[in-house]
């Protein structure tokens, strides 16, 4: 109702306006259909920009406000040059077409320099006038930044959908350019990984209840570094935490002081406990490395190494845990084989306690 109201109002005194204009005189008197011309023009244009109103229902506030304040700034900056410039103008006795033309490059320069500045540093700054502030509105303090390797894995869109994460997803441009480049790889493999990690970047940006940020800015310290580096320094930038499945980058993040958030620690962290002595169901499938040795893995990917189960590969044997070996880059299990189950109770990889 009541932006019906402010368009209703915005054509009544654009009516107004185009009376004013007509009584003016301002067009040749002798073509008086000029003047209903003139009336419907304005009209015409005050239509168009409803239109255009109706048809953009949601403006982004950062980018309209950018261009406000960067037009402010950018005609004030020009008019101190253009009363710097004067007694230069005075002094070369420069004529007054030539002082606006200068004084409109400079206008338009000035506007330009300071709009793109804005639209650069738009997530950096906060334009606070008495009572009101325009500040773009984010999810947490500490953004999460990903690379390359947890958006291949894909469970990082399952971790979202849980609402685990409190803060907005930093996504580097430098990493969707890695990711396009092992889509586009001549090996097949690494195309169906930087295909799959493609389309969970896809389900992220798809995702309304995720805040997905893209970082196209380049820092200084960018320059000639490698990719890893490059997270890293972005992750102290943003004051944000890398998520990452990379070993290596894990380490270097952890030496610059950068907190990690590593999906196989977390999902390590998830999986059952087995305390030494307890009793687990676990179907074999190859020998081991050493004599003797039976393998097997347990629903979540857990491998388990049992002792003197060799010659039970392909079986399901109950075993008694030993020890249990915790890595980042997973979970051991060691027992001793303690007998076979029968067949009729036998489940392909049972986890469940004998």
């Amino acid at each position: 109702m009541v932006l019906t109201f402010l368009r209703l109002t915005f054509l009544i005194v654009l009516a107004g306006v185009a009376v004013i204009v007509v009584k003016a005189g301002l067009y040749p008197q002798d073509l008086q259909w000029t003047a209903w011309l003139i009336v419907l023009g304005i009209m015409a244009i005050g239509g168009a920009v409803i239109l255009l109103d109706i048809l953009i229902p949601r403006k982004p506030l950062e980018i309209i406000s950018s261009v406000y304040f960067g037009l402010i700034v950018g005609l004030f900056l020009s008019y101190v040059a253009g009363l710097a410039l004067t007694p230069v103008f005075e002094s070369l006795q420069t004529e007054e077409r030539v002082r606006n033309v200068v004084q409109l490059i400079l206008a338009a320069v000035l506007c330009y320099v300071c709009i793109s500045f804005l639209f650069q540093t738009k997530d950096d700054f906060r334009f606070i006038i008495p009572y009101v502030e325009f500040t773009k509105e984010v999810k947490g303090r500490r953004p999460y930044i990903l690379d390359t390797s947890v958006i291949i894995d894909g469970r990082i869109a399952d971790l979202v959908e849980t609402n685990l994460f409190d803060s907005r997803l930093v996504i580097p441009r430098f990493v969707i350019n890695e990711l396009q480049a092992v889509a586009d790889s001549a090996d097949r493999s690494k195309r169906a990984r930087g295909r799959r990690g493609l389309d969970i970047l896809h389900r992220l940006r798809n995702n309304p209840d995720v805040e997905l940020t893209i970082w196209d800015r380049d820092l200084p310290e960018f320059a000639g570094q490698s990719v890893d580096v490059k997270l890293v320094t972005l992750a102290k930038h943003l004051e944000g935490r890398l998520v990452t499945n990379d070993y290596n980058l894990n380490k270097v993040a952890r030496v610059h002081g950068v907190r990690v958030i590593n999906i196989n620690d977390l999902a390590n962290a998830l999986k059952p406990r087995f305390l030494p002595g307890e009793q687990i169901q676990v179907r074999l499938v190859k020998p081991g490395e050493e004599e003797h040795q039976g393998v097997g893995y347990l629903d979540d990917g857990t491998m388990v190494v049992v002792e003197d189960g060799r010659e039970y590969v392909g079986k399901t044997v109950v075993l008694n845990v030993t020890s249990v070996l915790q890595t980042s880059a997973g979970r051991m299990i060691f027992g001793r084989f303690e007998r076979i189950v029968e067949h009729n109770n036998a489940h392909a990889r049972d986890t469940s306690v004998a």
